[in-house]
């Protein structure tokens, strides 16, 4: 079943110029639930600007986007909030944490827009999904960067969104920790999540098992991932390596 569609979207940028500048170029795609998705291209590519469409954070100048079938591009900015509170999870390379809140403080806030109940419990159990049981009162200051990102998709997480953008979600980690954070992703998709994971990296891109390349606002290929890689045996590797633990 496909959960997110674009059809034909265009997105024009215009600064002090009379030259347009495509951001996304006639862009056609759809994301089926439960798929591992990355979509790849250098800086400037518009692959940011395509998950922003897709994630109702932007609107496309011209097109149309589906979620579950429904046309969001119309909805009005409130709708859309809502759609992306009830629906939509975030993952960004800054955390974007609340500096002098705690990680269950943060992982909270899209429980208290939400009308949902149990708001401290509901949290407490997704920083336990992400491993962070014993740091629920530490504040960002009294995190590593890793446990930083895990407190950020325990919040992306926490209103059990239909799918998860991740953009550039290791930008900001050591090798280790962002290994440990895609092994986390991929046992997400093991468990049914659908994630589009927005990188630069091939090597990160190699851990979904869909990658799209994006160059120039356009889709240049879009092929399945036959060599997916297993973050967590990346992991033992590493923690096999003597250089690592020095």
């Amino acid at each position: 079943m496909v959960i997110v569609e674009t059809k034909d979207i265009t997105k024009v940028y215009q600064k002090g110029t009379d030259v347009p500048i495509y951001a996304v170029r006639n862009v056609s795609l759809s994301i089926s639930r439960g798929e591992f998705v990355a979509v790849m291209g250098p800086s400037g590519s518009g692959k940011s600007t395509l998950m922003n469409i897709m994630g109702c954070l932007d609107r496309p100048g011209e097109g149309h986007v589906l979620l579950d079938g429904q046309p969001v591009h119309t909805l009005s900015d409130e709708d859309l909030a809502r759609v992306r509170n009830e629906k939509i999870g975030f993952v960004f390379q800054s955390f974007n944490l609340l500096p002098n809140t705690s990680a269950l403080e943060n992982v909270e806030l899209p429980l208290i827009y939400s009308d949902r109940d149990h708001i401290t419990e509901t949290a407490k159990s997704a920083l336990e999904k992400v491993g962070l049981a014993d740091r629920l009162h530490h504040t960002p200051a009294e995190l590593s960067g890793g446990q930083q990102q895990r407190v950020a998709i325990a919040r992306a997480l926490v209103n059990d969104p239909e799918i998860l953008f991740a953009d550039e979600p290791t930008g900001n980690l050591d090798s280790r920790a962002g290994y440990e954070i895609m092994a986390l992703f991929q046992d997400l998709h093991a468990q049914g999540r659908t994630l589009v994971l927005v990188t630069h990296d091939a090597g990160l891109a190699g851990y979904a098992t869909r990658i799209i390349q994006i160059a120039d606002g356009r889709i240049t290929s879009d092929k399945e991932n036959r060599k997916t890689r297993v973050a967590r045996d990346e992991l033992k590797k590493m923690a096999e390596t003597p250089e690592v633990n020095e």
